[in-house]
């Protein structure tokens, strides 16, 4: 049973949703362009940044299997704003940590309660927005990522320019107490999830949810697309800085340009997706991916126009994979359960985020004069991860589309 809400309701139910969204992926995001500021600040190499942004992603994998055992057992509005204050708080300490162990403890922290926030969005999401629009739904909150690369991470760049690296942290800190206010006005209580059954033990659904086959496919798909993704993304901006000749001032300008497209492109692939196919149009996209995943990882020098196009592009087709693939996720699961299985969901794909970036961490290396070697490999790791992905993906059952289908899967 879906709780239902009035068009104009639901808009400011999925706006609300995107402005908490927007601000734990600009806390996420911020990290990668600071990098070149945090290298030279705290005198540490690739390998101990890389460690600062897969901290957030560890740290979020660990508290979404937490999560998981309790997550389908409150109403979702009074949890979601718990966590949004924790995770502001968290992020607090990362504009106040006052050396390099303190602020990787601190991006563990908001990690912690942003990989909980990231569940319950999409939760959210699935419980309230019927299947037929769930893919458009998903590309209004998917502009949380245009709105923060294009207007979040340049301003946050702005402030740790002119200030200092910590500005962007106490801004977002400052976000998040407004927000807090606008999801208390505008998010409906939730509630038809929460079963009068005791379940034998905290861990029951989780186990309920691993036992689903289905469940287990959709989770390793989710993990293949955010693992060829962020073999990439977190060391884009030390590679421009560094290899491809772009000034620290002219970074803002590869989000803004890649945010704008994004915040057309989103909900384009969304109404694209729930008209044509959602599996359909995510091949179709995925395949697309491809391309500029290779570009931006062999590029070498160039001039700031001939990067910008390939990065927009980039920032247009691998974040555009994930509109239709999250709407084939979520209905993947047993409305029942699906609070856990978004949970399991969250802990995988933060599960991958960190082993991605860990891992390419390892392969890039800086040679004598400073230039980052080994990102081809990377861009390889990352066509390979998508293209399992985009055959796996017809293996899954959505429930919400078909849900009296038993689950078997054709040969």
């Amino acid at each position: 049973m879906q709780t239902t809400l009035t068009p104009q309701r639901e808009r400011y139910f999925l706006f609300t949703l995107a402005a908490i969204q927007f601000s734990h992926i600009l806390d996420f995001m911020i990290m990668m362009p600071l990098g070149p500021i945090l290298m030279t600040e705290f005198g540490i190499g690739t390998h101990e940044f890389g460690l600062l942004v897969a901290s957030y992603s560890f740290s979020a994998a660990f508290s979404g299997l937490l999560a998981s055992t309790f997550i389908d057992r409150f109403e979702r509005k009074r949890l979601a704003l718990v966590m949004f204050g924790l995770f502001g708080i968290a992020t607090l300490a990362c504009g106040l940590a006052p050396g390099y162990v303190t602020l990787l403890i601190a991006r563990g922290l908001a990690g912690a309660f942003g990989g909980v926030l990231g569940a319950l969005v999409q939760t959210m999401v699935g419980d309230v927005i019927p299947f037929a629009r769930r893919a458009r739904a998903s590309g209004i909150v998917a502009t949380a990522f245009s709105i923060s690369t294009v207007a979040g991470v340049p301003l946050s760049l702005w402030l740790a320019n002119h200030l200092q690296w910590r500005a962007p942290f106490v801004f977002i800190a400052a976000l998040v107490v407004a927000f807090i206010f606008v999801g208390y006005r505008f998010l409906p209580e939730l509630r038809h999830h929460i079963s009068s059954e005791k379940r034998a033990h905290p861990f029951s659904a989780m186990f309920e949810v691993l036992r689903d086959p289905n469940h287990l496919r959709a989770l390793l798909f989710s993990s293949l697309i955010i693992f060829s993704g962020f073999t990439v993304i977190p060391y884009i901006t030390v590679y421009a800085v560094y290899n491809v000749g772009i000034a620290q001032a002219d970074i803002p300008l590869i989000y803004l340009a890649g945010g704008a497209a994004t915040l057309f492109t989103a909900r384009l692939i969304g109404h694209w997706a729930d008209k044509h196919g959602k599996m359909e149009v995510y091949r179709i996209v995925a395949l697309a991916a491809m391309v500029p995943l290779i570009v931006v990882t062999h590029i070498g020098a160039a001039p700031l126009w001939l990067w910008l196009v390939c990065t927009t592009i980039f920032f247009i087709l691998v974040s555009g994979r994930f509109i239709p693939a999250m709407a084939v996720i979520t209905s993947a699961a047993r409305p029942h359960l699906r609070g856990t299985f978004m949970s399991l969901n969250g802990t995988m794909q933060s599960l991958a985020m960190g082993l991605a970036t860990t891992l390419a961490g390892f392969v890039i290396t800086q040679d004598s004069a400073g230039n980052i070697v080994g990102y081809e490999s990377v861009g390889y790791i990352a066509v390979t991860a998508n293209l399992i992905a985009i055959w796996f993906v017809a293996r899954i059952r959505m429930h919400d589309q078909h849900p009296n289908l038993p689950d078997v899967v054709p040969k």
